[in-house]
């Protein structure tokens, strides 16, 4: 009778969410596989049997946040509307960042000087703004944005929206918003005020 698989996908799953967790919370020192094994109530051969080491690890890390981040991008629905659809996508892409921070916040800081994801990783990354990119597209070829339907616009007019949730979800995430602002309505106001400044008059 075979043994039972104890490094199953389950586990690497937990391992991935703790490290993500470390790094954001506590910095690169905390990540040792040494204490990443002992919080997830493994052993370090575990680790190195699913990753291979810590630079594969963090590499995982990276790919794993993108992939459930783009996930989470990807249920938000298209509809018949291009402006309330990249409305909508905004405020699923903080509904993204707020239910996993841990990997959010690994996304987009450099949580570990010096470490670079693989070209697979990075190329994966792009995924998310491409999904904003086509949204924004979407509303430029219904000509209810001002400018020409092409992907440069389209990319131009993404950066903005991105800038503008990544900001604010930053502020949320680090606790630096005012403590009595109904950040709800903040964040869906600024898309929508966002949205609409770029409408064709």
């Amino acid at each position: 009778m075979p043994r039972p698989k104890t490094h199953d996908d389950a586990l690497r799953s937990r391992l991935l969410v703790r490290a993500g967790e470390l790094l954001s919370a506590e910095g690169p020192g905390a990540l040792s596989l040494r204490r990443l094994a002992a919080d997830v109530n493994t052993s370090t051969t575990a680790v190195y049997s699913l990753f291979g080491g810590k630079p594969a690890l963090l590499n995982a890390l990276y790919e794993e946040a993108y992939r459930r981040f783009g996930e989470r991008l990807a249920e938000v629905p298209l509809t018949d509307d291009p402006v309330e659809d990249l409305v909508q996508l905004g405020l699923g892409y903080r509904r993204g960042a707020l239910a996993e921070p841990q990997f959010y916040l690994v996304m987009y800081s450099k949580s570990v000087p010096g470490f670079e994801p693989s070209a697979e990783v990075s190329t994966t990354s792009c995924v998310t703004f491409a999904a904003l990119r086509e949204r924004v597209l979407r509303a430029l070829e219904a000509g209810l944005f001002e400018g020409e339907p092409t992907t440069e616009v389209a990319a131009r007019l993404a950066v903005g929206v991105w800038g503008s949730v990544h900001g604010l979800l930053t502020l949320e995430l680090n606790g630096t918003l005012p403590a009595a602002l109904d950040v709800d309505a903040a964040y869906e106001g600024a898309l929508r005020a966002l949205t609409g400044g770029w409408r064709r008059r």
